[in-house]
């Protein structure tokens, strides 16, 4: 038995992720395949592993190492290369895996790498991944049998993807970032009808152009210049690992993930009248409205890719959308986030309804909403300060204007606030929305009078 004990902070709630060199290091990732082996074991799984990895310069030897931990474990690996994660997904229901792990650090810097994981054709998260350190520091033992593939993909995905895609007349700029979704969208592009350009579409791991975060607007600025410049319908960012899409329409508006998924609606909910559209607990209640207006059940869950494919399949809901740009379709396809089939499907939607989403943001009310504000709390602090906020906010409101799904979203007659933990970073993360811009400043006084309850004294920015 090999016992192994991982650095406490890259045992996440969504995935396992650190620093390479300092706190993920290639032991770590041999003893992630040893243990992860064993939880297959122990849960009466079977032993067939997909692995992908993005474009990082540590990925290679990460995955190695992972694939080496798995195979001693007696998995049989079948190693899909560089990637997106979406196509390791993909790989894993196509291949008919057992379970699927993706090496990759997403949008964080090129420091950083992490592995994102799906078991029984379910995601792997929270105590799962606790579970999985309990079992390495036990130590798993070592089973023969184990098995090492290459197997290619790449050509199956794109035809999948682009299949019976009617993408229009349009002139499409994607920005890549130099992403490992970068090969994919080269690919696809050259079968869809329009005009396409591909920005950084070769993958670096130095991501040398800018930070591959496609809803951070300083991201979003080369993209829009782009859109601009061509006269182009639609600008199209993806993040380092390619399951988070930002879009940009042809006036040069960032459309965020709720309102990119009422958009979306308007034509999936023609199919599923009446259909759950899943939103997360930061979206806006415009974007709740129109979803209601195309005949959905719009309904507000915990931030989290994990946690949204989760109630995803207990709803059978055909579509799901994060504000972080996480949009999972299930109308047609596999129902994981998968950032260029958005991208396409945004394309063929605007072909066949004839409204473009430039369109649809033009006739929108006007929003009168923070961006996500960021409040330094260390982390072994946070969820008792949302914990004394919940207490604090249950003794002045009515229950049916109070959420508590993931943080506290308090209803007004003129708008809502939230304020909830980041899973992902030493802060709480507050939003509000409101009909004027005078309520909206009410709303974030709210917030601070709220927090100053729990404990917590903060100013707006």
């Amino acid at each position: 038995m090999t016992q192994h004990v991982f650095h406490p902070s890259i045992l996440r709630a969504y995935d396992i992720r650190g620093i390479v060199g300092e706190t993920l290091t290639l032991a770590d990732a041999h003893a992630i395949g040893l243990g992860y082996a064993a939880c297959l074991r122990h849960r009466g799984h079977g032993n067939h592993v997909a692995v992908g990895r993005d474009g990082r310069l540590s990925s290679p030897a990460l995955a190695a190492a992972l694939c080496d931990g798995l195979v001693a474990g007696g998995a049989q690996v079948s190693d899909i290369g560089c990637g997106s994660t979406p196509m390791l997904y993909y790989a894993g229901v196509t291949l008919d895996a057992d379970a699927a792990i993706q090496v990759t650090g997403s949008h964080n810097p090129p420091s950083h790498n992490g592995f994102k994981m799906v078991m029984n054709g379910v995601v792997f998260f929270g105590d799962d991944i606790q579970q999985l350190g309990e079992i390495s520091a036990a130590g798993p033992a070592k089973m023969a049998g184990g098995s090492y593939a290459e197997v290619a993909v790449f050509d199956d995905y794109i035809d999948r993807l682009t299949a019976d895609a009617n993408t229009g007349d349009f002139t499409v700029i994607w920005d890549c970032g130099n992403g490992a979704a970068g090969p994919s969208t080269i690919a696809a592009t050259k079968r869809l009808n329009g005009r396409h350009k591909v920005l950084f579409g070769d993958i670096d791991g130095t991501f040398p152009n800018h930070h591959p975060n496609p809803v951070d607007p300083e991201t979003l600025a080369i993209l829009c210049d782009a859109v601009a410049g061509a006269g182009a319908d639609l600008g199209i960012g993806f993040d380092g690992d390619g399951d988070r899409i930002g879009i940009v329409d042809a006036k040069g508006r960032q459309v965020p993930g709720d309102f990119l998924t009422a958009f979306l609606a308007q034509d999936i909910l023609e199919r599923s009248p009446g259909a759950p559209v899943i939103l997360d607990v930061k979206s806006s209640d415009m974007a709740m409205d129109l979803i209601t207006q195309a005949g959905g059940d719009a309904q507000i869950w915990k931030t989290g890719h994990s946690h949204m494919k989760t109630r995803m399949a207990a709803l059978t809901a055909p579509l799901a959308g994060e504000m972080s740009g996480h949009i999972f379709i299930k109308d047609g396809f596999y129902g994981f986030d998968d950032a260029l089939y958005v991208g396409i499907r945004v394309l063929c939607q605007m072909a066949k309804t004839g409204q473009s989403i430039t369109d649809f943001i033009d006739g929108l009310a006007p929003q009168h909403a923070t961006p996500e504000l960021r409040i330094d709390c260390p982390d072994d602090q946070k969820f008792g300060v949302i914990d004394r906020l919940a207490a604090h906010i249950k003794s002045q409101i009515d229950a049916k204007n109070l959420s508590l799904i993931d943080g506290v979203r308090v209803r007004t007659n003129d708008g809502w606030w939230l304020v909830r933990a980041s899973n992902t970073e030493a802060a709480l993360v507050a939003r509000a929305e409101g009909k004027t811009p005078v309520i909206l400043d009410n709303l974030v006084g709210d917030i601070e009078a709220a927090l100053a309850g729990a404990g917590l004294h903060w100013r707006r920015p």
